[in-house]
């Protein structure tokens, strides 16, 4: 069964989020497709990982938008340097906020994954005591951009 958006599971934050192919969406705004083409997965089950640094998606949720391969990228983990494919970008939208960001493609058995780099974007604070996301407080929770 789904877990509820801020939910927790195992002292961890799932959230709902919605993720757009975003090359379909600028065709779409541009005429060259119908609206209704657009691939979009609405993810139920979204890891709040403060650990991560980018949108990681399963290898299925990747094949389901249609993205495009971009490069391979090293990263660290828990075991050590790993090589991860990197793809184009999405429009990623939680909470009815949204942003652009690059997908790092992980095994079909992992979670999706939202890192620090898009929860910065959306203005978000994880809240480890209450095991919630909410809007950063430093911005009275509304939805602000540092430019400095």
């Amino acid at each position: 069964m789904p877990t509820p958006a801020g939910a927790t599971e195992m002292g961890r934050v799932i959230v709902t989020a919605k993720v757009e192919n975003l090359a379909d969406l600028l065709e779409a705004r541009d005429g060259l497709i119908p609206a209704d083409n657009i691939r979009i997965v609405d993810l139920d089950d979204a890891l709040i990982d403060t650990g991560a640094k980018m949108l990681s998606l399963p290898q299925r949720t990747i094949e389901q938008l249609g993205l495009v391969f971009q490069r391979k990228r090293s990263g660290r983990t828990p075991a050590g340097t790993k090589e991860f494919d990197i793809y184009s970008p999405v429009r990623l939208t939680i909470q009815g906020r949204d942003c652009v960001a690059e997908v790092a493609g992980i095994p079909d058995e992992c979670p999706p994954l939202i890192g620090q780099l898009p929860l910065e974007m959306l203005d978000f604070y994880v809240d480890p005591a209450g095991q919630r996301l909410s809007g950063n407080p430093e911005h009275g929770g509304e939805r602000m951009i540092d430019m400095f």
